[in-house]
C-alpha cells in the first residue's frame, strides 16, 4: 500500500505576508456611461479650465443648450401648423474619440425630427470622457423644449 503525505498549507509565524496594492485590470472595455455618473465628464470646448467634475459637467450641458438655442430652427415648428409647447427628446452617444454617434430623437412631428438630430450632429468634437482612466463612450439625453406664439 502506497502512502500519501498531506503537508500543512498553514504559514509559519516567520513567512512575510505580502500586500498586493493594484490589480491590474488591462483588457477590460468598459460599456457606454451614462453622463450623469461618468467618473470625468467629456469636455466641451472651452470647457476645460471649468474646474472640478462638477463644474465640467455645467459648463457642457450649458454650452449644449446654447449651442442648440442658437442652431434648432423654432420656425420650423410654426410653419407645419403646431402651436403651443413643443418638446423633443433627444438622446446622443459622446464616442471614445469624442465625436457625436448614435443620434436618436422624439418629436411630435418628423420634420422637428429630422431637425433635432440635424442640429445634434452638428455639435463640435469634445475630449472623450473617463471611467477609471479609459476612454468611454457617454450616453447624453438632452430634452428640447420651446413654445410657439402666434
Amino acid at each position: 500500500m502506497e502512502e500519501t503525505i498531506i503537508e500543512s498549507t498553514e504559514i509559519s509565524q516567520e513567512e512575510e505576508i505580502v500586500e498586493i496594492e493594484e490589480i491590474d485590470e488591462a483588457g477590460e472595455i468598459i460599456d457606454d456611461v451614462p453622463f450623469a455618473v461618468i467618473e470625468n465628464v467629456p469636455i466641451y470646448p472651452g470647457c476645460e479650465s471649468a474646474g472640478n467634475n462638477a463644474a465640467k459637467k455645467k459648463c457642457m450641458s450649458s454650452k449644449i443648450q446654447k449651442f442648440v438655442q442658437k442652431k434648432f430652427n423654432t420656425d420650423l415648428a410654426s410653419d407645419l401648423g403646431l402651436e403651443g409647447i413643443q418638446q423633443i427628446y433627444v438622446q446622443f452617444k459622446i464616442d471614445r474619440t469624442g465625436n457625436i454617434t448614435n443620434v436618436q430623437a422624439r418629436a411630435p412631428h418628423p420634420k422637428l425630427k429630422q431637425e433635432a438630430i440635424k442640429t445634434i450632429k452638428a455639435l463640435p468634437k469634445m475630449t472623450p470622457g473617463k471611467q477609471r482612466g479609459q476612454a468611454v463612450g457617454v450616453l447624453y439625453s438632452l430634452p428640447i423644449r420651446f413654445q410657439i406664439e402666434n
